[in-house]
């Protein structure tokens, strides 16, 4: 499976172009959607068969947190096929570029063991990302 990485200033349209993502993917994938969001603000937009999961219900401190955070979820439902994660900085509280480059790592297993497609927005300057994240950049 893969990572496509979307990382961008704030305000350069990547939520906006994830959630189309998102919308148009229905049609094609033959699992399960899951859209995670740092707040609920793009629940009308989101189609109602993708499950949308506001994370401010759970605050997750760091990278860790957040890797058992989608590991809890795959083990509630082995249909998922797609994962999109948006505003990947504003769901964990503490994310350096050590924790970035550890989190890419960890969701490159869960994508290959877990058969999961991943898809993640990240509010940064692209250049400063560390290796493990610049080779998922879509």
């Amino acid at each position: 499976m893969a990572i496509k990485l979307f990382a961008g200033e704030k305000g350069e349209g990547k939520t906006r172009k994830l959630i189309a993502l998102a919308n148009d993917h229905l049609s094609i994938t033959e699992g399960h959607i899951v859209f995670i969001d740092d707040d609920g603000r793009n629940m009308h937009e989101v189609h109602r068969k993708i499950r949308l999961v506001d994370t401010s219900e759970y605050p997750l401190v760091n990278y860790r947190e957040f890797v058992s955070f989608i590991y809890g979820m795959l083990s509630q439902n082995s249909d998922i096929s797609e994962i999109f994660i948006d505003s990947l900085s504003g769901i964990i509280e503490s994310l350096n570029n050590d924790d970035i480059a550890a989190l890419m790592i960890a969701i490159e297993k869960i994508s290959t063991t877990n058969d999961v497609e991943f898809f993640i927005t990240l509010n940064c300057n692209p250049s400063e990302l560390p290796t493990e994240a610049k080779k998922h950049m879509a």
